[in-house]
């Protein structure tokens, strides 16, 4: 076992050895029948509660869903009990991560995969279908880990775990979507006063904000300043034309006369800790933002700060992304009776409409338009642009199962107790965009750097306030986030309100054009992924010579997640070859 990792075995005896990593995050408490393991904090009745409370409030509650349902906060929990099945959960978005491996009698359970591999009584080996769902997603989405026969908790799920052999789970939380609303202007007051709750219990001496000038970091920076006189609040700054927000972020600044403090980011310094941030992740992670999250909490971290208030999820909450009102559209003409398709059909999508520009674009939307949800959100991907056999090498496909993808999508985006698309994405949303991507972003730089982070939109007060606004309240045709900017009036700038969103973006692919020591490590990276044989030589080919003409954004992030791949196999999978 390694000598860098501590493991409690469970003192409740059964069918199943529990062993759990211990780690600063995890409290615990127990009795002579069981024992309860909380990663992370547990919100309870408004006070973030012991982990004796959480037990005592769990052997009082009729069910698991009664219990689970008085819970907010960011965790995971393992209920060990004499008797019964060992339960698994954690909370509604997966802020917390959490991963499990059975083997024979054991079951090991780690916020970190690292523990877990590290194990001596743990085989690893890397799985190829998560390779493919990497390349795909840019990362790899719950259940599914990098090592086969090892998993990582679904949000707000649960797992019974009865024997070695045996396990159910259970989706928990899952709520009803609201499809009309009594008094718009009370929800309108009670949203804010929720986050202004929230914020509130969550505002610490030395708790700062990320501000991007954006609808949500501007949110939590403003009840951030209801707290602290003044707030801290802290942004990165690129000098490279579209993707530096900076002058956002100081209009809410300016509005609520925050601290605030900027890092202009160079690509040298990027450079520096591209191969850090590339091997911190338990597993291959692609999202480019990462190096500026991180280069933000480490300066928040430097001025003194010990906790960060990040603005993720109000997008996924009420309705802020393109792709929400575009698929609206899609899905009316998807549901027209199947003459008037075919009609647009003939008229549009035919070889000479596509040769003229305008018809073409309304042809490929119509194409698009015959795809079901959730699949069509996928259209734009990679993947399904350059088409598998020109990704990856012939070996590597054998053996993989190209729906897979879209049958995870499929599952959660069917679970939502919701018929309307726009409740469904956002539950979907939930669970790959937030918990699979953004989340882990967050919580692994904000590590790295040696800051806690916290995320007040995900609380789940504010999740179930949502559920309660219809669907087309939040989003009336394609005004995106009609609600929440209307709730927002008076508190924003007017100027916050109006703006386009961005977001904390890297420009990797100008960078790599213009920084020799970046470009060095890139191509060097690439020559060595190549001959581990994952994908064709001629796609990393294509990569560069696209990158170097036209396309520097579109396959700056190609090159990227190739890159980072390749960087963290280095680390943790140096042999790996096919």
């Amino acid at each position: 076992m390694s000598d860098s990792v501590k493991w409690t075995l469970v003192p409740i005896k059964g069918d199943l050895n529990v062993y759990i990593a211990e780690s600063e995050k995890i409290s615990s408490t127990s009795n002579e029948t069981i024992s309860l393991f909380i990663s992370g904090y547990v919100v309870l009745e408004g006070k973030e509660a012991t982990a004796e409370q959480v037990l005592a409030h769990f052997l009082n509650s009729d069910d698991l869903k009664g219990f689970y349902n008085d819970l907010s906060g960011q965790f995971w929990l393992a209920i060990c009990q004499l008797g019964k099945p060992v339960i698994l959960v954690n909370d509604v978005v997966g802020a917390q991560m959490c991963y499990y491996h059975q083997a024979e009698d054991n079951l090991y359970i780690s916020n970190s995969l690292r523990n877990i591999k590290a194990h001596d009584s743990v085989q690893v080996q890397i799985s190829k279908q998560a390779l493919y769902h990497y390349i795909y997603f840019h990362c790899i989405p719950s259940p599914t880990t990098i090592y086969a026969e090892t998993y990582k908790l679904e949000p707000g799920k649960a797992i019974y775990f009865s024997s070695a052999t045996s396990a159910r789970s259970e989706l928990v939380y899952c709520p009803e979507f609201a499809d009309s609303i009594s008094d718009e202007a009370k929800a309108h007051k009670d949203c804010l006063d929720t986050i202004d709750n929230i914020v509130s219990q969550q505002a610490g001496d030395k708790t700062g904000a990320f501000l991007s000038g954006g609808l949500d970091s501007s949110t939590v920076a403003g009840m951030l300043a209801k707290n602290q006189n003044p707030a801290k609040t802290f942004s990165i700054g690129f000098k490279v034309p579209g993707y530096d927000e900076t002058e956002y972020a100081l209009i809410t600044a300016k509005n609520f006369s925050t601290d605030h403090q900027v890092l202009y980011l160079e690509p040298d310094q990027a450079a520096k800790e591209f191969v850090r941030v590339a091997q911190y992740f338990d597993e291959p992670f692609g999202n480019s933002s990462a190096m500026a999250a991180f280069f933000c909490a480490k300066f928040a971290k430097e001025q003194g700060m010990t906790t960060l208030l990040a603005g993720d999820g109000g997008d996924e909450l009420f309705a802020g992304n393109d792709r929400y009102a575009k698929q609206k559209v899609f899905e009316f003409y998807y549901k027209l009776p199947n003459w008037v398709g075919n009609l647009a059909n003939f008229v549009f999508n035919n070889t000479l409409g596509k040769a003229i520009p305008g018809i073409k674009k309304v042809a490929s939307y119509l194409d698009q338009a015959r795809v079901r949800l959730p699949a069509r959100l996928q259209t734009y991907n990679f993947v399904h642009q350059l088409g598998e056999e020109n990704i990856f090498s012939a070996s590597f496909l054998d053996d993989i199962d190209l729906d897979k993808p879209i049958e995870q999508l499929k599952e959660r985006y069917n679970s939502c107790k919701s018929d309307h698309p726009v409740d469904r994405m956002l539950f979907l949303d939930w669970k790959n965009t937030l918990a699979d991507n953004d989340l882990v972003k967050v919580t692994k730089m904000c590590e790295m750097a040696g800051i806690e982070v916290r995320f007040p939109l995900l609380d789940k007060r504010l999740i179930d306030f949502s559920c309660h606004i219809p669907a087309d309240i939040k989003l009336p045709g394609g005004e995106l986030r009609d609600f929440y900017k209307k709730s927002c009036k008076g508190f924003l700038a007017d100027e916050t309100l109006s703006k386009p969103k961005h977001g904390f973006g890297l420009p990797f692919g100008a960078w790599m054009k213009e920084n020799e020591q970046l470009k060095s490590l890139t191509l060097d990276a690439l020559n060595k992924f190549e001959a581990r044989n994952i994908v064709k030589a001629s796609l990393i080919e294509q990569a560069k010579q696209a990158h170097n003409s036209v396309h520097t954004g579109y396959f700056g992030e190609l090159i990227w997640i190739m890159v980072v791949l390749e960087l963290w196999m280095q680390k943790e999978a140096p042999e790996f070859k096919l």
